[in-house]
């Protein structure tokens, strides 16, 4: 019997899905195989500069060579530990192990710049004629530049770690917004924003958290996305303490990439067990009748890549919206703002970026992001990027402390004067 156009219809779905799996798991093995040589040739490098060049020899060197070898397999394997192991496991090993992974490009970026200067040393004017007349000057030099870096790595390293661990600082920031009601002048919104719950942020840190929001007293309560780093079965009772946020005008929540990389749709419904409003490409009204304004929620900008049905769509979000009403978009990554742009988005609060988390790291998240962090306009959209409430894996942060925003948004018209419903 010849197979029904149904039947072949389902063959070729199954061939497009089987297809698309194998593609996804050839980039995921190509992406994997590419950070392992990037990590392979950043730990020769420094080999070459502080063991090889400096001169150890015997067990000395033997010793350092271990340890670099260690340092560069440990990276890899603490994301194989981090998700193995169980959750009330000591973390003690993966904050020496994210240490050094938040370390790494400060040595490296330290290296190459006292490289150049050495370079410029020893071939480059009267230098050159001096280091050129004695191997035991070039050696010295070596040295110095090797044991000046090592110390600018363990000093920043140092500052970033307190900054890191420190209470999350509060940010408070106006907004004018030209189609908020002037009732609704002085509304505040409380952001938190990648806060990674998981391998060394446990439940200690997320209950500060909720304190601190809850002593601001907001109207509204906005989560930007990636609030966890592990499933719902290892991290539901550190995440637990999120029930206990409040606002006046509730707290909603929108998926950031770390969700699905987490087991998403288990989070959304244990995030929504929690008492908590999960925006998946919608908009709900925040007042009563003219008193209001919509918020708008959409997928993280690359959820689309997961499948489950999943995918930032601000067009679904806005379907139907009064233009005359103000909006605002709470969406994981910045780079929502140009479809923001669009359909007639007022504020866009986002996250996604930890405003660099450790510096200079932000000049790379520069090529992907229209802002790293905090306000600016897009075209007729206020952007506010949040730097981030936690962090991702090193427990370091340099020139990006931790934050929760206050939203203060402002109407264009209410006089000028006009009282605020909640104090700014």
């Amino acid at each position: 019997m010849w197979p029904t156009h149904s039947a072949v219809a389902l063959r070729r779905v199954n061939l497009y899905h089987s297809l698309a799996t194998m593609q996804r798991i050839f980039g995921v093995i190509t992406a994997i195989l590419i950070v392992l040589g990037v990590l392979a040739a950043a730990h020769y490098y420094i080999w070459a500069r502080l063991v090889r060049d400096v001169g150890w020899s015997g067990s000395t060197r033997r010793g350092l060579t271990i340890l670099v070898v260690a340092l560069a397999v440990s990276i890899p394997t603490s994301f194989i530990l981090s998700r193995l192991l169980p959750p009330r496991h000591g973390t003690w090993h993966l904050y020496i192990i994210y240490t050094w992974m938040g370390s790494l490009l400060t040595l490296l970026l330290t290296l190459g710049i006292l490289d150049l200067v050495r370079v410029l040393l020893e071939h480059v004017g009267p230098g050159s004629t001096y280091f050129a007349a004695q191997p035991e000057r070039r050696l010295f030099l070596k040295r110095a530049l090797a044991a000046t870096a090592t110390l600018i790595t363990g000093a920043s390293a140092a500052v970033a770690i307190k900054e890191a661990l420190s209470d999350a600082v509060v940010l408070n920031v106006r907004v004018t917004l030209k189609r908020l009601p002037a009732s609704l002048h002085g509304f505040t919104i409380a952001q938190i924003s990648d806060i990674h719950l998981g391998p060394t942020l446990r439940q200690d840190f997320i209950n500060r958290i909720v304190d601190q929001v809850n002593a601001l007293k907001p109207d509204l309560i906005a989560i930007t996305g990636d609030l966890v780093d592990g499933t719902v079965e290892r991290l539901r009772d550190i995440v637990a303490p999120i029930a206990r946020l409040k606002a006046r005008h509730g707290v909603f929540f929108v998926t950031g990439n770390h969700e699905y990389y987490s087991g998403v749709n288990e989070w959304i419904a244990e995030i929504r067990r929690l008492g908590i409003t999960v925006l998946r490409n919608e908009r709900v009204s925040i007042g009563e009748g003219e008193a209001s304004f919509d918020l708008v929620g959409v997928d993280d900008a690359h959820a689309h890549q997961f499948g489950f049905g999943h995918g930032e769509d601000v067009p679904r979000a806005v379907a139907g919206r009064d233009p005359n009403r103000e909006a605002v978009l709470l969406a994981h990554q910045p780079r929502s703002v140009f479809a923001a742009a669009e359909h007639g988005i007022g504020l866009q609060l986002s996250g996604h970026t930890h405003g660099g988390q450790i510096w200079p790291f932000g000049y790379l998240v520069r090529l992907q992001q229209p802002v790293v962090k905090g306000l600016a306009k897009i075209g007729s959209v206020w952007l506010y990027v949040n730097s981030g409430t936690g962090y991702w894996g090193p427990p370091m942060r340099l020139g990006a402390p931790p934050e929760i925003t206050r939203v203060v948004l402002q109407s264009a018209l209410a006089p000028r004067d006009a009282a605020t419903i909640a104090p700014a």
